[in-house]
């Protein structure tokens, strides 16, 4: 299973949202330890108020009723206090002095016996709070011991305990994280897919102009870097445009002129004298004619503009076996098909026709036998295999029989009348279609055209 996405957008897109989110688990993470604090702090007040208001009334009261009046004050839940001779005793550290300030800082508004306040005298020893006070808290802080002496004697002792705050339990922390990740990949996902779009027109476009060098062009519009990328391509698709055309303005002319003067020498031939000399002339001119023919016929299927249509391939091949057996009686018992009864397909009807023929004609004429087999689409192709008894091609020579007039002589023999035109000729208008043509030895001999088309 590939976990990581393979097309730019969905990368660039995961990369953004991983980025989002470790941005806002940092920023959750940072308000949770805050409001751990606040809760803290709020908690603390809360306590602080109950023991202010306990102590003030106990110190107001006649020290042999303080036990009576201290059990009926209410308090808080987690706050218990107690008249004690002595300070408090606990296996509790003594608190920092930053901290033990602030909770001895609730004495600060009580006034002893002699109607002085008694927690904001001089050289005491934290500067504020009940004097002789004392302090002690957990790590955490979640129990809170507190002493303070009373006029008269003795101790007023305090034992507070909060709930430790909890906030990566918050019901809201969840939510919030859910809800901002899932609108910072909803923006994110929408505005890679905007920023990325012009990427993929580029890739349809470039593929478009493989398979047909007259494919629109690219619209030269959007940002100033997809706008110079869009008229360089249809700079390059312009330029291409122009060298095929050339290229093929210059194989039709000469095939054009080539055969006025062709027929006047078959024509002189004919007046020829020696029967052997005027055979062999007139057979050395069909073959230059023939190749005149396939020369023109190259050029007129490069500059096709025949529009795509639906035909059932089915039909297309059956149709061209038959064609073939009755332009070659005694190869009509080899010639097979093998397949589903019926495919359509969108392409040229003629272009495709010509491939299919040549490529059947080649299996009949230089390998005795061709049987084609066509599977049914699978990934959004159909492959036709064309198979003959032939010997079959060199390693070497697979991909240079699909150049222009290139002929293998000792596998493919000119007496055929071969121009070296035909498989180029195949190739070219598969590749048009968006396919492919490729050849293969069988392992049992013979030879092995493989076509793939799209459906």
């Amino acid at each position: 299973m590939r976990v990581w996405p393979r097309s730019l957008a969905a990368r660039t897109a995961v990369v953004l949202v991983a980025g989002l989110m470790v941005v806002q688990v940092a920023g959750l993470t940072i308000h949770a330890f805050d409001r751990v604090d606040v809760q803290q702090l709020a908690q603390s007040r809360e306590i602080v108020n109950q023991v202010q208001g306990i102590h003030r009334a106990v110190v107001a009261t006649a020290p042999d009723r303080r036990a009576t009046v201290l059990a009926s004050l209410p308090r808080g839940p987690g706050v218990s206090a107690a008249l004690s001779p002595g300070p408090p005793v606990t296996d509790l550290p003594e608190m920092a002095l930053p901290r033990r300030r602030f909770w001895l800082l609730m004495g600060a508004g009580a006034e002893g016996p002699d109607g002085r306040n008694d927690g904001v005298r001089p050289n005491r020893p934290f500067g504020m709070g009940m004097a002789g006070g004392v302090a002690y808290g957990g790590v955490q802080w979640h129990r809170v011991v507190l002493g303070f002496p009373l006029p008269g004697g003795g101790w007023l002792n305090f034992d507070a305990r909060t709930d430790p705050p909890s906030p990566w339990l918050s019901p809201t922390f969840m939510a919030a994280f859910g809800l901002m990740t899932c609108v910072a990949a909803a923006l994110t996902f929408w505005a890679v897919r905007r920023l990325t779009a012009p990427v993929r027109i580029l890739a349809r476009a470039a593929e478009a102009l493989g398979r047909d060098v007259n494919a629109p062009p690219l619209p030269e519009n959007g940002p100033l870097e997809i706008a110079t990328a869009a008229v360089a391509f249809n700079t390059m698709a312009g330029r291409i445009r122009r060298f095929v055309d050339d290229r093929t303005a210059l194989l039709a002319a000469i095939g054009h002129d080539l055969r006025t003067p062709i027929t006047r020498m078959k024509l002189r031939a004919e007046f020829m004298d020696d029967d052997e000399l005027r055979a062999k002339m007139l057979a050395d001119l069909e073959e230059m004619q023939a190749m005149v023919a396939a020369t023109l016929a190259f050029g007129r299927d490069a500059r096709t503009t025949e529009p795509l249509g639906s035909l059932d391939l089915v039909e297309l091949i059956r149709t061209i076996l038959d064609e073939t057996g009755d332009a070659n009686p005694g190869a009509a018992d080899r010639l097979r098909y093998d397949g589903p009864a019926h495919l359509p397909v969108k392409a040229r009807s003629l272009a495709m026709k010509r491939a299919l023929t040549n490529l059947i004609a080649n299996a009949v004429a230089y390998g005795g036998a061709a049987r084609v087999r066509l599977s049914p689409p699978a990934a959004g192709l159909v492959t036709i295999a064309i198979e003959d008894d032939g010997p079959g091609i060199p390693p070497a020579e697979m991909e240079r029989v699909f150049e222009p007039f290139h002929r293998i002589e000792s596998s493919r023999n000119r007496e055929t009348g071969g121009t070296g035109l035909g498989l180029p000729i195949a190739r070219d208008i598969m590749r048009a279609h968006g396919g492919d043509v490729t050849l293969a030895n069988r392992a049992g001999g013979g030879l092995r055209a493989t076509v793939t088309l799209p459906v």
